[in-house]
């Protein structure tokens, strides 16, 4: 038994020994959902909180952080431009830095918006106009780019794009929002132009695989609905309408037992879908649906966390001077478990049994992840104003805001 799980961690890309830590490629993890399979992390709180790393300067912007092979990217935003920057991992020197496109101004906050996506020996990145560009891992070599909005003839998202690229297979995939082409894919090798599906508008949530029906298919959440697409071809296998003020879907859709769910903000609310059918056509129906005032989890640009059949995540009640909660529902049915009135805003990852939670206050949360209580273990502010999830490789936690990045060794 033991030999088969270590195989299975070893294909997975993680490593076992006596801690397991992984890289963290991609918006959201190793597979987009927040969680990392690393254990041997802190159960009790240092005094002062976890110990500093390493600090530097980064830049303007709301793109999260991606490490792989000791190698930490983001994308930045000064000097009139935005940057795609890579730091060593280990000690935050900058290795290289190469320019994305010109500074990017919105009402919501300038800079660029998505987390980069490392794979193989690339770097995908989008920015905040929607230029999609591969750039070389090794030494940041453009190779090659493409503004998507302009190419499709979309309308840029009314608060900049902000899809995290998803690599499937050939192809990277994004949401951009234009004519026939609510979702689009390109060769991630040459960057020819692979498909394109769907005739929504930009939301700002990234696409994910996930297994469902059966059968592995993306599912973005665009601005007007889920949908559900063919990784091969980018054939419509299902749709979902769900509108919100402004198009704002932004959080990732989370597989949960076969299901999927949905949440958003804007005192929307949240839903379990089940997809009923096979081969090339599904029916997505309502296992559950929470909507209005009184709702359950409203997302508003967190992705919750699915841990042993619980969603963990921030509930953001109201639209002018919200209130925020930290809450903890059943998956299955919808019911909330336990609530930590008034929080604040924030975000969050798991691993090894715990939520590591960043406010926007710039504090570091660490609470433990059941279902019984809220049990938080300790805080600390470690950063300035932040809406980014923490990124988690190899024991060592990344945050950034708008001025600095930070690495905390969160080891026992």
């Amino acid at each position: 038994m033991l030999l088969r799980i270590a195989s299975a961690l070893v294909a997975s890309g993680f490593v076992a020994g006596f801690s397991m830590a992984a890289d963290w490629p991609q918006f959201l993890g190793p597979e987009r959902n927040g969680i990392s399979a690393e254990t041997g992390l802190i159960e009790t709180w240092p005094e002062g909180g976890p110990k500093e790393v390493w600090r530097v300067p980064g830049g303007v912007g709301m793109s999260g952080l991606a490490i792989k092979e000791g190698k930490l990217l983001t994308l930045v935003q000064r000097e009139g431009q935005q940057w795609v920057v890579a730091h060593d991992a280990k000690t935050g020197k900058e290795l290289w830095k190469s320019p994305l496109g010109s500074e990017y101004e919105n009402q919501m906050g300038n800079g660029p918006r998505a987390t980069p996506t490392i794979a193989g020996d690339r770097v995908f990145v989008f920015s905040g106009e929607g230029i999609l560009a591969a750039f070389a891992l090794t030494d940041g070599k453009l190779i090659w780019s493409h503004n998507v909005v302009k190419e499709l003839k979309g309308k840029e998202a009314d608060y900049g794009m902000a899809c995290s690229p998803l690599v499937v297979g050939e192809n990277v995939v994004v949401i951009a929002g234009a004519p026939n082409a609510a979702v689009a894919a390109y060769n991630a090798k040459s960057g020819k132009p692979a498909w394109t599906a769907g005739d929504d508008p930009a939301g700002y949530s990234s696409p994910v695989l996930l297994k469902l029906g059966g059968q592995e298919q993306i599912v973005a959440y665009t601005g007007a609905s889920a949908i559900g697409l063919s990784p091969q071809g980018g054939s419509l296998l299902w749709r979902f309408p769900y509108e919100t003020d402004f198009n704002c879907n932004i959080a990732t859709p989370l597989a949960v037992d076969g299901k999927v769910f949905i949440s958003s903000g804007e005192n929307h609310g949240s839903a379990l879908l089940s997809l009923k059918g096979a081969g090339d056509r599904f029916d997505a129906e309502e296992v559950w649906t929470s909507e209005g005032p009184q709702s359950v989890m409203r997302n508003e640009w967190q992705t919750s966390i699915l841990l042993d059949g619980h969603l963990y995540g921030f509930d953001n009640v109201g639209s002018a001077g919200p209130v925020t909660h930290l809450t903890c529902i059943n998956a299955a049915t919808g019911k909330r478990v336990w609530q930590q009135a008034r929080f604040g805003k924030g975000n969050l990852i798991a691993a090894d049994g715990k939520l590591f939670c960043s406010t926007m206050k710039g504090e570091l949360v660490v609470v433990r992840a059941t279902p019984e209580k809220y049990d938080e273990l300790g805080r600390a502010t470690v950063i300035g104003t932040t809406r980014q999830a923490p990124a988690l490789a190899n024991g060592l936690l990344y945050l950034r805001d708008d001025k600095e990045i930070v690495c905390l060794d969160v080891r026992k």
